[in-house]
C-alpha cells in the first residue's frame, strides 16, 4: 500500500482532467440566465465573487484573512496610515440620497468613461440609468434578432456589446454595494432587479442568437475558426440550452419564475450575513477580560470602540468593542485567555443570520428547492448535474477526488487533535480532556508558537503592507516581465483608502490597470477577499479602433487596518492572501486573448480558475521573496533566517486538519445539490451533522448554523462547485513544481519558466481547455504529488 495510495489518487486525479471535454464561457453557477451575462455573474450581477470576482476559500474566510478601511494618501508613499476610519466615505448612499426615477441627466452610469465613475455614483442613479440602459438594450437586441446572420460580425461582435454594456454598468453598481452598503442602495438595486433579470432571461433564451450559432457550428467554415472561437460557439450553444432556451411556454415561464425568485433570496441571504455580522458587539472595559490579545487587536478594537463613540477608548486602557468582523474574530480565537469570551464569540459567529429576521433557514430550504425544480425542468436528475456541465469535473469525479483526500487526510487530523491535546494538557489547561471548538484555534496557536517558536503577531512587523506590495510587484516583474506603478488620481475610486495602479510591459506600454481596496470597513463591506473584474480586454470594444480596450481589475481584501501612526502591519495569512488575489488579477490582465468573451479570467471553468491564485501563494514561502518583502517597518531589519526556517517548516502544521475544513465544504456542499430533498425528512443542519461525521475530528454543535453564513454556494458562484478549491489546487502546487524542478534559485531558469506560464494559464484565456492549457505549460497532465508534498500528506499518502 505505500505507493498504491497515492497512485490510485494520482489515477484519480489524471482521470478526472482527462474527462474534461466540456467547453464553456462561464464562471458562476448563479447567473445562467444568460451564456454571455452569466459568465462575469460573481462579482457584477452580484458582487459576488468571480466570474468576475474571486473569493478567497473559506480557510479564510469563516477565519477570513482579508482587510479594512484604508486612506489613500496625498502623497506618493502608498498605503500610509489611516486616520480616519470611518463610514464617512458612504456620503453619497447616505438618507438624503434621493429614491426619485428621473435622475437621467448628467447620471454618471450613463456617461461615456474610460474608468468608471465610482466616486460620483449615488443611489439615486441607479434607478433611471438601469431603466435606462434596459430599454436601449431591448431595442439594441431586437435588431440584432431581426438582422442576425450566422457570421462573426452580424452576431458575435454585437452581441458582446450588448453583454458588455450591462455587464459594466451593473458591476460598478454591485462592486459599490459590497464596498459601500447602505440601505439606499439595497433599495435602488431590489427595485429594478427583476427588470434586468428579465432582459437576460429574454438575451439567454433567444432563439434567433441559439439557431444562429448552431449554424456556424454545422457550416463548412466550422473547422476553420481558431480554437477561441470554436469555444464561445460551443459553450453558447450549451449555455443557451442550459437557460431554457428549447423548453416549451409554459415550462420556460416556471424557469423564468425559478430565476427571478433565485436572484431575490441569494442576494437578500448576503446582506442578512452583512447585517448579522454588523449587528454583534461586544464592549470590554475590563483589561483582565481581554488578556492574550496582543497590541494590534488591542489598538484595533480601541479604534473600533472610538468609532461607536467612546471617544476616549485607547489601546492601554480601553474600553473595546469586539466585532465579528476578520481582523477582530480571529485575534479573539487565536489569543483571548478568556475562554468564556472565546466561547461566546464563536457561538455568535457560527450562528450568524440564524435566527428572527435575520434568519436565512427558509432562504436555504428555497433556494435549495428552486435548484432542484431547475433541473428536473432542464432534465437534469439534480442541481449539481447543472454546475458540472460547465466544468472540468463529474459529480463522480469531484466527490472521487474528494473521497480520496478525505482518507489521506483523516489520519493526520485525528493526530492533529491529540497533539493539541496532550499539549494543552501539559500546560496546565482545564479543558485539556475536552476540547471545544473555541479551544482549538487558541491552543493550536499557542502549540504552532511552541514548536516553531513563531508568534504570528511578533511577525506582524516585518510584513508592513508598503513593503508587501513592493516585493510582490518585484516578483511580477521577475517572473512575467511586468511594470506595476501608483496611478493615483488617474482614476475615480469608492474610499480615499483605494489605491489605483497601472500594469506596463517590458517596453513601457500600458496593458492593464487595477484597483486595490485593502482595509476592512465593517459598517458597509463585506467580509472575504475577492477580485472582479471591471472591464475585460476586448477586440471589439476597442477605444481607438485600432488596440484592444485594457483589462481593469479590482481586488478587495479585508485586512486589519493602520492603528494611529503605524502602517498596516500584515499577518503571514493576510500576506497570502494579498497574493492569492493577485493571481487572479493577474489572469485577467495579462490576457493575450483579444476575443472579449474568453479573455482573462472569462471563459475558463470554475474548476480550474483558481489555478494562478492558489500558485501565486507558493511564493510566499520562497525565500528571495519573502525575504524581500520581510523587512521591519522602523528599523529596516530583514525577517532573520532562523524565522525564516520555521515558517517554512510550520506550512505543513495541521494540514491535516486544513485540508479536512475544506473538505467538509465541498462534500457539504455536493450533498446538499446531489442528495438532500427539501421538505424531506432529514434537515439542511441534519445534512451538515451526517457529512461532519465523516470529515472532522470533533463533530459540531447541535446549534451551529454555520450554513446560514455559506456565502459561497448560496451567495456566491460555489453552488455545487466549491470542491474547485481542491480540484484547482492539484493543478496549482503541480505548476509550481514547475518552478521548483527548474531550480528555484536559477533566477534565469526562473524567468523563463515564468515567461512559459504566462504565455500560457496567464494568457490564453478561456480560449482554450484548461487541461491543454496545462499540458502546454507543464509539458504532460497533473499529478497530486506536489500538492501532498506542499501539504507534508505525501508520507501518509504513501503508507
Amino acid at each position: 500500500m505505500r505507493q498504491r495510495e497515492r497512485i490510485v489518487l494520482g489515477a484519480v486525479v489524471i482521470a478526472n482532467m482527462l474527462m474534461a471535454t466540456r467547453l464553456t464561457l462561464t464562471l458562476s453557477t448563479i447567473h445562467r440566465h444568460n451564456p454571455l451575462l452569466r459568465r462575469y455573474s460573481s462579482s457584477i450581477f452580484r458582487p459576488k465573487q468571480f466570474s468576475k470576482s474571486r473569493p478567497c476559500p473559506l480557510w479564510s474566510s469563516s477565519l477570513s484573512f482579508c482587510l479594512d478601511a484604508i486612506h489613500k494618501p496625498t502623497s506618493p508613499t502608498p498605503f500610509a496610515p489611516s486616520h480616519s476610519h470611518s463610514s464617512s466615505s458612504s456620503s453619497s448612499f447616505s438618507a438624503a440620497a434621493s429614491s426619485r426615477d428621473d435622475v437621467v441627466e448628467g447620471n454618471p452610469l450613463l456617461q461615456d468613461f474610460e474608468f468608471p465613475p465610482f466616486d460620483a455614483v449615488e443611489a439615486k442613479h441607479v434607478r433611471p440609468a438601469i431603466r435606462t440602459l434596459l430599454r436601449q438594450l431591448e431595442g439594441e437586441l431586437e435588431e440584432l434578432e431581426r438582422n442576425v446572420e450566422p457570421s462573426w460580425p452580424k452576431l458575435v461582435e454585437p452581441l458582446e456589446k450588448i453583454v458588455d454594456s450591462l455587464v459594466v454598468v451593473w458591476g460598478i453598481v454591485n462592486h459599490l454595494k459590497s464596498v459601500k452598503d447602505t440601505s439606499e442602495l439595497r433599495s435602488a438595486i431590489e427595485d429594478v432587479q427583476a427588470e434586468k433579470v428579465k432582459f437576460q432571461l429574454k438575451l439567454g433564451q433567444s432563439k434567433p442568437i441559439y439557431n444562429a450559432f448552431k449554424a456556424i457550428r454545422e457550416s463548412p467554415d466550422w473547422q476553420t475558426l481558431s480554437e477561441a472561437r470554436k469555444r464561445i460557439v460551443e459553450s453558447q450553444i450549451k449555455e443557451a440550452v442550459l437557460n431554457g432556451v428549447s423548453l416549451e411556454d409554459d415550462k420556460r415561464e416556471q424557469f423564468n419564475k425559478i430565476e427571478q425568485e433565485l436572484e431575490k433570496l441569494s442576494q437578500k441571504f448576503e446582506e442578512n450575513v452583512l447585517d448579522a455580522t454588523k449587528k454583534f458587539e461586544k464592549l470590554i472595559k475590563d483589561k483582565k477580560d481581554i488578556e492574550g490579545l496582543p497590541a494590534t487587536a488591542l489598538g484595533l478594537a480601541a479604534q473600533i470602540a472610538v468609532s461607536k463613540g467612546h471617544e476616549n477608548a485607547t489601546a492601554d486602557n480601553g474600553p473595546w468593542i469586539i466585532t465579528l468582523d476578520a481582523p477582530s474574530f480571529i485575534a479573539v480565537m487565536q489569543h483571548a485567555r478568556n475562554r468564556s469570551l472565546r466561547e461566546e464569540v464563536y457561538r455568535a459567529y457560527i450562528t450568524r443570520a440564524s435566527t428572527g429576521d435575520l434568519d436565512n433557514t427558509q432562504i436555504i430550504e428555497q433556494i435549495l428547492k428552486l435548484r432542484m425544480e431547475k433541473a428536473k425542468l432542464l432534465n437534469y436528475n439534480n442541481y449539481a448535474e447543472i454546475s458540472m456541465a460547465t466544468k472540468m469535473a463529474t459529480v463522480n469525479k469531484a466527490e472521487e477526488l474528494l473521497e480520496k483526500l478525505r482518507k489521506v487526510s483523516w489520519d493526520a487530523a485525528v493526530q492533529d487533535m491529540e497533539d493539541l491535546k496532550k499539549f494543552s494538557k501539559n500546560k496546565g489547561a482545564l479543558e485539556a480532556d475536552d476540547l471545544k471548538h473555541w479551544d482549538i484555534t487558541f491552543w493550536s496557536e499557542r502549540l504552532r508558537e511552541s514548536k516553531y517558536d513563531i508568534n504570528e503577531e511578533e511577525l506582524r512587523p516585518y510584513f508592513s503592507l508598503p513593503k508587501v506590495m513592493d516585493g510582490l510587484f518585484n516578483l511580477a516583474k521577475t517572473l512575467f516581465g511586468i511594470e506595476i506603478e501608483p496611478a493615483d488620481g488617474l482614476a475615480p475610486v469608492w474610499n480615499t483608502d483605494v489605491r489605483f495602479f497601472r500594469v506596463k510591459d517590458s517596453s513601457g506600454n500600458p496593458i492593464a490597470y487595477f484597483y486595490f481596496d485593502p482595509y476592512s470597513r465593517p459598517s458597509e463591506k463585506k467580509g472575504g477577499a475577492w477580485m472582479g473584474e471591471v472591464v475585460a480586454r476586448s477586440r471589439v470594444l476597442s477605444q481607438n479602433g485600432t488596440s484592444a480596450r485594457l483589462p481593469i481589475a479590482h481586488m478587495v481584501c479585508n485586512q486589519t487596518p493602520p492603528v494611529g501612526n503605524k502602517p498596516s502591519l500584515m499577518t503571514f495569512r493576510e500576506v497570502e492572501t494579498v497574493f492569492h488575489e493577485f493571481g487572479h488579477a493577474l489572469q485577467h490582465m495579462l490576457t493575450k486573448q483579444d476575443e472579449g468573451l474568453v479573455a482573462g479570467i472569462r471563459g475558463i471553468e470554475w474548476d480550474a480558475v483558481e489555478l494562478p491564485s492558489q500558485f501565486m501563494e507558493n511564493w510566499c514561502y520562497h525565500r528571495e521573496t519573502l525575504m524581500g518583502i520581510a523587512k521591519h517597518f522602523e528599523t529596516g531589519e530583514s525577517l532573520p533566517e532562523d524565522v525564516y526556517l520555521k515558517l517554512v517548516a510550520a506550512r505543513t502544521f495541521r494540514a491535516g486538519s486544513m485540508s479536512l475544513r475544506q473538505i467538509k465544504f465541498a462534500s457539504l456542499d455536493l450533498e446538499l445539490h446531489t442528495k438532500y430533498v427539501p421538505g424531506g425528512p432529514e434537515s439542511i443542519y441534519d445534512v451538515d451533522r451526517r457529512v461532519s461525521e465523516r470529515t472532522q475530528v470533533i463533530p459540531p454543535l447541535p446549534e451551529d448554523r454555520f450554513l446560514c453564513s455559506f456565502m459561497h454556494i448560496f451567495a456566491g458562484g460555489y453552488a455545487a462547485g466549491y470542491y474547485s478549491y481542491k480540484w484547482a489546487e492539484v493543478l496549482s502546487a503541480d505548476a509550481f513544481s514547475a518552478f521548483e524542478d527548474a531550480g528555484l534559485e536559477n533566477n534565469e531558469a526562473v524567468k523563463e519558466t515564468g515567461h512559459r506560464f504566462r504565455e500560457t494559464v496567464l494568457a490564453l484565456g478561456g480560449g482554450k481547455a484548461p487541461l491543454e492549457v496545462f499540458v502546454q505549460f507543464r509539458g504532460r497532465e497533473p499529478t497530486p504529488d506536489a500538492l501532498l508534498r506542499h501539504s507534508g500528506l505525501l508520507s501518509v499518502a504513501a503508507s
